[in-house]
């Protein structure tokens, strides 16, 4: 059960978000006074948008389900009927800071290469997925909430999609689907 979550962004500026269970509030630090500033109150992630954050490198290591939904976003059949761009930093950190922001989903998803997954359960995949949630997005395997994994091992690796509410839904229903 984590009782809060954060992560620090070096970038334009240098921002700090957070989560004690109760919302997700962004700071940015003002270099005048050398303290961070509540610049981004109450952070509520869009419900949909058209930004998807994946590897696409990795697209024939997916399974069949997630390169259909993918591949429909990127056509602009999926729900939304919105044709989704791609924007992918490479930065966990970065391309989740952006979602939160603008909206979007971001995937690390689970591969022939890693069928685990890569990103590490308790100290990457479970705090942004509480910030996430805090802010009104979802975040899931693809088949069960990250916040509802059980750990086994300190460095366990769990595939990752969090986001946009609607965007991450429509990922789920296609997993609950095929099976």
């Amino acid at each position: 059960n984590l009782v809060a979550a954060a992560y620090c962004l070096y970038s334009s500026s240098t921002f700090f978000v957070l989560t004690i269970g109760s919302g997700t509030y962004g700071f940015t630090l003002d270099e005048n006074i050398g303290e961070f500033i509540l610049s981004h109150p109450n952070i509520r992630i869009p419900e949909t948008s058209s930004i998807m954050s994946f590897n696409e490198a990795n697209t024939p290591y997916w399974d069949e389900t997630l390169q259909g939904v993918l591949d429909r976003w990127r056509r602009g059949t999926g729900r939304s009927d919105k044709s989704f761009t791609s924007r992918y930093i490479g930065s966990m950190v970065g391309d989740v800071h952006r979602t939160l922001l603008y909206g979007g989903v971001f995937g690390y998803p689970r591969d022939t290469k890693n069928p685990n997954g890569k990103v590490r359960l308790l100290y990457e995949g479970a705090p942004m997925a509480f910030i996430v949630e805090q802010a009104g997005g979802l975040a899931t395997t693809g088949k069960e909430r990250v916040m509802e994994i059980i750990p086994e091992i300190v460095h366990q690796r769990v595939p990752i999609i969090l986001g946009s509410k609607h965007d991450v839904q429509e990922i789920i229903d296609a997993y609950s689907a095929a099976s």
